[in-house]
């Protein structure tokens, strides 16, 4: 809604208009008294231009101190009871004004000559009183016609939020379905056949068993990890909903199976807040499927610091002795891009090094001390 404080030009074209008008109130009682400035027309004329222009005072003062200036001094005070006038009709005060129109026009009909509002046209002040009524009218109701529809468009751009809200809540409900029946269902068997081949280990060979116990142990944190999603994708505020946190070491473990990593930890995992734990976990994960995609072979080196005052993640590869075959998505880094950016961090990725590649992030925090740094 708008209001006199979003139009400034006005309200210093109003101030302008009062100043002018006080200065010819001013010039006209130096006239009238031979040249003296220092005179009691000159203070009434500063007074009720005080009036108009402090918009703290009680409503009724300005209109009332330029009545009964002009009353008793006639033209040269009109103009600036015309803008207290005005200002009343505008404020949905019109009987207000009529009434001091009207008693203006009774007190001054027995002034002199030269200060009489009815000479040198009887009806000419009259005249000038009822456009000032007229115009404030217009403005206050122009006025008030743009405050509501200016509030009608708020009202509309908020249902208009509120329904785009509703749409993503509902596609949000049919990705989790479609989630649900695309990818719970192969995830449960490939856990329970890989359960079952992991029972009849004693008859395979060690390097198959521990593979299969990692597909099983893989397979469960899936499915674990799927309905964190779901749950996250069913509820409008994902932020009672969010995944379990899980320690960096075995997401490296994990890995150590098939790549050789290297990790370095500087602080306690705790000195972090738990939206920075679970970026960590995602980054050092995203950095180690990237590497194990598209440089096979080569070691990985990690770096972790969770002191404040910023969580920093670095992930580095030399190039690799071949390629695994898989199809990119080119997603993984503008979803991790996207996670940082909402914790008000910086992430950025790119060649490192002679054909190297470096995933690096930092998300600056408030935490305890520093601790010492562990390397494992």
């Amino acid at each position: 809604m708008r209001r006199r404080e979003d139009f400034p030009w006005a309200a210093y074209g109003r101030r302008a208009l009062i100043l002018v008008l006080v200065l010819n109130a001013v010039q006209s009682a130096s006239v009238a008294a031979d040249g003296a400035y220092l005179t009691w027309r000159t203070a009434v004329a500063l007074l009720c231009g005080a009036a108009l222009l402090v918009r703290r005072l009680p409503w009724l003062v300005a209109p009332v101190s330029t009545t009964v200036a002009t009353g008793a001094w006639g033209w040269p005070m009109l103009p600036l009871l015309l803008v207290a006038l005005f200002d009343l009709a505008a404020r949905r005060r019109p009987g207000w004004a009529v009434c001091c129109g009207v008693a203006v026009m009774v007190a001054n009909s027995s002034s002199p000559e030269p200060e009489s509002l009815w000479r040198p046209q009887q009806y000419g002040s009259t005249l000038f009183l009822l456009l000032a009524v007229v115009g404030g009218l217009w403005v206050g109701s122009r006025h008030r016609l743009v405050e509501l529809l200016n509030s009608q468009v708020e009202r509309l751009r908020v249902e208009r939020e509120l329904r785009e809200e509703a749409a993503r809540a509902a596609e949000r409900s049919r990705v989790a379905a479609e989630m649900h029946d695309v990818l719970a269902h192969r995830l449960s068997l490939i856990a329970l056949h890989s359960g079952v081949l992991a029972t009849k280990s004693d008859a395979l060979p060690e390097p198959v068993a521990e593979r299969l116990a990692l597909l099983r142990t893989t397979s469960t944190e899936a499915l674990s990890d799927l309905r964190d999603v779901l749950g996250a994708l069913h509820t409008p505020d994902a932020a009672g909903t969010a995944p379990v946190l899980r320690d960096v070491r075995e997401l490296v473990a994990q890995a150590r199976q098939s790549q050789h990593v290297e990790l370095d930890i500087a602080g306690r995992a705790e000195e972090a807040p738990a939206a920075h734990r679970l970026a960590v976990y995602r980054l050092v994960q995203e950095g180690l499927t990237n590497a194990r995609k598209h440089a096979a072979g080569s070691p990985v080196h990690i770096r972790l610091d969770y002191r404040p005052p910023d969580t920093t993640v670095e992930v580095t590869n030399r190039p690799g002795t071949s390629a695994a075959l898989a199809e990119p998505s080119g997603f993984g880094l503008v979803g991790l891009r996207e996670r940082v950016s909402a914790l008000g961090g910086e992430l950025s990725a790119g060649p490192h090094g002679s054909g190297g590649w470096r995933l690096a992030a930092r998300i600056a925090h408030h935490a305890p001390d520093r601790q010492g740094s562990s390397r494992t």
